[in-house]
């Protein structure tokens, strides 16, 4: 028998309507007293919730779905960022409400230096959960990269409103204020 490279496209395509049919429910969204605890956490309690709230953020509510996420990642930890996207490809496809999957890709798309489809599915992780401040601090990320210092300390603003305790946040926002931009008025 010859190995044969797996399509995971077609593999996926093959289970995506049954997991319609099914009535599949995303559980990737935390409850709203997570986000009050978040806001007034001390440093080493919102290091807990920010675990949590990731744990919650990365549960689609289908094993496959789920498995798919990881086998992103895991090609991202090892380097292979084209490997990632064709996994997180193929659940973006299948599971187009499941915001962390478009955070995730847009990461792997970053890397890849394809600026473009990263900030598309950082609009799209957004208008799917528009609290998701991993995601507001990688588009806050981007537009510093491109020059626009003032709507980035704008983002990173928006991110220390829904985590006050975001250590990246906050030192992009004090390395930019330090040069003058960001400042309140």
């Amino acid at each position: 028998m010859r190995n044969r490279p797996v399509n995971l496209k077609h593999t996926v395509a093959a289970i995506g309507p049954l997991l319609l049919l099914s009535g599949m429910a995303l559980a990737d969204v935390p409850p709203p007293e997570l986000f009050d605890k978040l806001r007034d956490a001390e440093p080493a309690e919102a290091k807990r919730i920010e675990g949590e709230m990731s744990r919650i953020w990365s549960r689609s509510g289908s094993a496959s779905m789920d498995l798919l996420l990881k086998r992103g990642r895991e090609a991202m930890e090892a380097g292979d960022n084209r490997l990632a996207i064709e996994h997180l490809t193929a659940l973006t496809d299948h599971a187009p409400d499941f915001a962390e999957g478009f955070h995730t890709r847009a990461r792997a798309y970053f890397r890849s230096d394809l600026y473009g489809p990263a900030l598309a599915d950082l609009e799209r992780t957004l208008a799917l959960n528009p609290q998701h401040y991993e995601a507001i601090f990688g588009f806050a990320v981007m537009v510093q990269e491109f020059g626009d210092l003032r709507r980035a300390a704008e983002l990173y603003r928006r991110v220390l409103a829904i985590h006050p305790n975001h250590e990246n946040a906050q030192t992009a926002l004090s390395r930019l204020k330090r040069d003058g931009i960001g400042r309140e008025l």
